[in-house]
């Protein structure tokens, strides 16, 4: 589950490095390689939710696996481009594939915690977040190493035996639907008895962890046979035409807010009549924290992906430094947003944790203002450390609060919609990048990109403070059809 999850992550910011060496290389300007970014966040934020009802409706093993060989198939298709067009297509084979292994991870954990009665698996969900979350932060430093050891395309390659190793550990592990998960003994044998009665007995309400969300086999006769179609595709137009738009905003370009308005009026009437919708608007309009976390998702990952990525591109292209250079000094980013998540993890104070890392996010983008191309070491280390703490809270508050607050029988339906708002906020900070580096990473548009960031680490902060039910840690119970 957490080898499979640190892919998305990895390859969403290892390439922020390599944007430089690949536009060298291919004679493209960053306009272009910004493409390399963006297209990955495309396909994740499509692919994520939808890949995500699928594993509510078939169970996660087949997903993984498929998801995690097509990891494989676009890490070598990358290494061995010879120009950008390809190139970008490898990426958008990454953000389909990579788009598999969280909502299988969330929907394993709420199933075994069912099982086993455990309302609250805070350590597991912690060793999620760091995977999901904060081990996104490593990217930069990773990405760094690996070019100067063999040059950009080690990058995608690296891929390659990743994917064969979630193929060889998934196999082997993931349960296989109808069977019970293995508490300790070996495949095909049940450890032993669970709180939720015997081997091959069923737990409360007839659920054994592994089933669907009523307990029953996957394509039983009371699972959704179809999915629907139609409202996957209007919301695929609905955030194509969303993020298409934040990339480059431009009153030329109207035609494609417009088509996102249209898409999205589609989107709701055809949900509303749906038999099985994709996404219920019904039950997500009812859950109101759910709604203020996917908000409070866009917000801080836009401020995290603005901070990712501009700050990177300034240190190579505004300070002058080297790929790898620039990795090692994000990586004290790297280490205090994982020391965040785990001291904090076994805490269950989700609103806690946000209000600290939303308060860490507003001092690193004040302390952004602070840097000029002499500033020492010290300083920008410091600037990436607060980052990184803010980071670490942020992803780990999000994704418990989500954990509580989402229907049980389409948790990976739910995570995967999270993401997606993830990658909106993360579109979001890339028309910012663009808007403010038009002519390469200068200085002042760094002050300008944290001023922007300074905002939306403002609006986190607010919507966090007043919302008490942040407190509240019960998870919504099963319900039966």
């Amino acid at each position: 589950m957490v080898l499979g999850s640190v892919l998305n992550p990895i390859n969403s910011s290892m390439i922020a490095v390599a944007l430089v060496p690949v536009g060298a290389a291919f004679g493209a300007p960053p306009a272009e390689t910004a493409w390399l970014v963006t297209a990955l966040y495309l396909a994740t934020a499509v692919g994520q939710p939808v890949i995500g009802r699928l594993v509510d409706t078939y169970g996660p093993r087949r997903l993984y696996l498929a998801g995690t060989a097509l990891v494989g198939i676009a890490g070598l298709l990358g290494s061995l481009a010879p120009s950008l067009g390809p190139l970008i297509a490898a990426r958008v084979l990454l953000g389909l594939g990579t788009s598999a292994a969280y909502p299988a991870a969330m929907h394993l954990t709420r199933s075994e915690a069912e099982r086993t009665g455990r309302s609250s698996p805070t350590g597991v969900l912690t060793v999620l977040a760091v995977a999901n979350q904060t081990v996104a932060v490593v990217g930069p430093t990773l990405g760094g190493l690996l070019i100067g050891a063999g040059g950009w395309r080690t990058v995608f390659a690296v891929n390659v035996p990743l994917s064969l190793a979630c193929l060889a550990l998934g196999a082997a592990r993931l349960p296989v639907a109808g069977r019970r998960p293995r508490a300790d003994g070996p495949e095909g044998s049940d450890g032993p008895d669970g709180p939720d009665g015997p081997e091959g007995s069923d737990g409360p309400d007839g659920l054994d962890g592994l089933d669907g969300p009523d307990g029953e086999q996957p394509g039983g006769a009371d699972r959704p046979a179809r999915l629907d179609h139609a409202g996957i595709a209007l919301f695929a137009v609905l955030l194509l035409a969303l993020m298409l738009f934040l990339m480059k905003p431009d009153p030329a370009r109207w035609y494609l807010p417009v088509s996102a308005v249209l898409a999205a009026a589609g989107f709701a009437v055809r949900e509303r009549r749906a038999r099985t919708p994709f996404i219920d608007l019904g039950a997500l309009a009812g859950n109101r924290p759910l709604i203020a976390t996917y908000l409070r998702q866009v917000l801080g990952y836009t401020a995290i992906y603005a901070f990712l990525y501009g700050y990177t591109q300034w240190l190579e292209e505004g300070r002058g430094l080297s790929a790898t250079t620039a990795g090692l000094v994000l990586l004290p980013l790297s280490l205090s947003a994982l020391a965040a998540s785990g001291i904090s993890g076994r805490s269950p104070a989700v609103r806690g944790k946000l209000l600290v890392g939303s308060g860490c996010q507003i001092a690193a983008c004040a302390a952004l203002l602070l840097v000029h191309t002499s500033s020492p070491g010290i300083l920008l280390i410091a600037v990436g450390v607060l980052a990184g703490l803010s980071q670490g809270l942020i992803g780990l508050g999000t994704q418990t609060a989500l954990y509580h607050q989402a229907d049980p029988a389409a948790i990976a339906s739910a995570a995967g919609l999270l993401r997606t708002f993830m990658y909106l906020g993360a579109m979001a900070a890339s028309a910012a990048n663009a808007a403010f580096f038009p002519h390469g990473a200068t200085t002042g548009g760094l002050h300008h990109l944290a001023l922007f960031m300074l905002g939306a680490a403002a609006l986190l902060f607010l919507l966090i403070l007043p919302d008490r039910s942040l407190g509240r840690r019960e998870a919504p119970v099963r319900q039966k059809p």
